[in-house]
């Protein structure tokens, strides 16, 4: 994909949403249920829309609040649910909506006060929270984010009594349902006024019971004796008080240097394609930061809900996967009272950097498909201590060994930052170039081609006999996987490993595309050569399977 020529640039006045006709059209559109692309739709990250689009609407959330409630009830889940919501114009909508639903239905719902701003890990800590040593009473949480995604966006994410997102099952029962009631016009939604549901919900303070017990998964002494200084840009989002309040506990030299909330998100630069998405991982969003990387040692930035990092250090915004194999080696070497056979979660597109350090660690890899609900179990048993994804998401355990946060947690990787810089002496940055030369240099790139919906199903359904390919880039192939290996759930497409190269293809949920992720340890000509190869393998696996 070209670079628009917006790219890394203050968001013109022209390219900003209407933020009125976008609330509006969240109450007067009413979606379709007939069109398959206004029904409920639970991707990876729940549910996500726009108003304008007639995806993201007041029906839908009402629907989808109405079958959260019944699903809890069926589950025996008796205790409160954790509601938080980040700060995209459609989030207070929706959070109104569904408190509406949920009060009800008689669900006691515990909400930030003044009904401030939550981000996803602090509404995972405070389920676990709850939940440690019950086995009745259990809490369950919803989040309403659409993550790092444009202004325009709204989603809504269901966590149930693990913490962290819910798994197929879950989210199946709840899509299924949630599209029943609008086919039937929202006859069975329960709803009372907004007036009597603030009254029902109780206001709970998110933010303190998290930040007081961060001393317990992170080296903070460290940080402080150090006098590392730290900056963090909360890229308009929820994380802002909670950052506020961790300066203010721990004394860090901690500066947010961006401490505005606007639903146009009208500070950010433009990403790559031209529009305004607050995405942590990207040169061109963070691109503010980025330039005031000379003041600070290491810089944070965190998406709207605070479930991805991005970290700068001196010589610039680190790639997520290079940032994921350091904070690896790191930890694994740093939590001495992490048990031996404690296992590093990735997620099969993740930069295979992450096993060749998991394998000089002498730690069990468990490679999963994409999509942070599979590390959730692993975390919270403590047969994981890491589990992170390539899109600069990522948690981990506290320094005992127990469960911090089973969904993504973008403020301790950004801590996290600031203690490995604090304790050795060199920034995150530094510390991959040592792996690079311990390990070799990954070149690594992901791209869109073209598929119909019959060759999206295709790919989604391929088994390893229908590849049949014997090389790749001169390379022998040494597997064809259709099931993650750490698991053995279905990737929902194909991977193809080499002994210094792979790629993987899956189809795109909203788009008549595939996605190609690829790497190689033998630089970038490899890679090219790779990722040519890789359309005419799944070309080829088309081909053999009529598509």
């Amino acid at each position: 994909m070209s670079v628009h020529p917006l790219a890394g640039k203050p968001a013109p006045h022209g390219i900003l949403i209407n933020i009125p006709r976008l609330v509006a059209s969240y109450y007067a559109l009413r979606p379709d249920p007939a069109d398959p692309l206004q029904r409920v739709a639970f991707g990876t990250s729940g549910h996500r829309g726009s108003a304008l689009a007639g995806t993201f609407n007041e029906a839908h959330i009402l629907a989808i609040a109405q079958a959260v409630a019944e699903y809890r009830a069926q589950q025996g889940i008796s205790g409160p649910l954790y509601m938080g919501m980040d700060s995209h114009a459609l989030s207070e909508a929706a959070w109104i909506s569904a408190l509406e639903v949920l009060a009800a239905n008689g669900v006691r719902v515990r909400v930030e006060r003044g009904r401030g701003y939550t981000p996803t890990p602090l509404v995972s800590h405070a389920i676990l929270s709850h939940n440690k040593g019950r086995s009745e009473g259990l809490a369950d949480g919803i989040v309403i984010t659409p993550s790092h995604n444009p202004p325009q966006d709204g989603g809504f994410k269901y966590n149930p009594p693990s913490g962290g997102p819910a798994d197929t099952g879950v989210t199946r029962a709840i899509q299924e349902r949630a599209n029943a009631l609008l086919a039937e016009g929202l006859k069975g939604v329960k709803r009372v006024p907004l007036e009597r549901a603030l009254q029902a919900a109780e206001e709970f303070d998110f933010v303190t019971p998290y930040v007081s017990e961060l001393d317990q998964i992170i080296d903070i002494g460290a940080i402080k004796a150090a006098g590392v200084r730290i900056g963090v840009d909360p890229l308009g989002g929820s994380s802002l008080a909670t950052w506020q309040r961790i300066a203010e506990r721990y004394g860090l030299d901690l500066t947010v240097v961006n401490e505005r909330i606007d639903p146009a998100f009208a500070f950010m630069s433009v990403d790559k394609d031209g529009k305004i998405r607050m995405d942590c991982s990207s040169p061109y969003a963070m691109a503010s930061l980025i330039s005031l990387k000379e003041r600070f040692d290491v810089a944070v930035g965190n998406d709207p809900d605070a479930d991805r990092h991005g970290i700068v250090t001196r010589d610039g915004l680190m790639n997520p996967n290079h940032y994921l194999a350091v904070a690896i080696d790191y930890l694994y070497q740093n939590r001495p009272r992490w048990p031996a056979s404690m296992g590093i979660g990735k997620t099969l597109v993740s930069s295979s950097m992450i096993d060749r350090v998991a394998q000089a660690l002498g730690r069990p890899l468990v490679e999963v498909p994409v999509g942070f609900k599979y590390f959730v179990d692993g975390l919270l048993s403590g047969t994981l201590g890491f589990g992170g994804e390539e899109s600069a998401g990522a948690s981990f355990v506290r320094m005992d060994g127990s469960a911090w946060s089973t969904d993504k947690d973008g403020i301790i990787l950004g801590l996290l930052a600031a203690e490995i810089l604090a304790k050795t002496g060199k920034s995150p940055s530094e510390h991959y170039r040592g792996l690079e030369a311990r390990f070799g240099a990954s070149a690594y790139s992901r791209m869109d081609a073209p598929a119909t919906p019959a060759q999206k199903k295709a790919l989604a359904n391929l088994s390893p006999e229908m590849v049949s390919a014997t090389e790749l880039a001169a390379e022998p192939i040494l597997a064809k996987l259709t099931r993650a290996p750490g698991n053995g759930e279905p990737i929902g497409g194909l991977k193809v490993v080499t002994q210094n190269a792979w790629f993987a293809a899956r189809p795109s949920g909203t788009e008549d595309v595939y996605k190609i992720y690829a790497e190689s340890f033998r630089g970038t000509e490899h890679l090219e050569r790779v990722m040519r190869e890789a359309r005419e393998v799944v070309s080829a696996a088309f081909q053999a399977a009529g598509a």
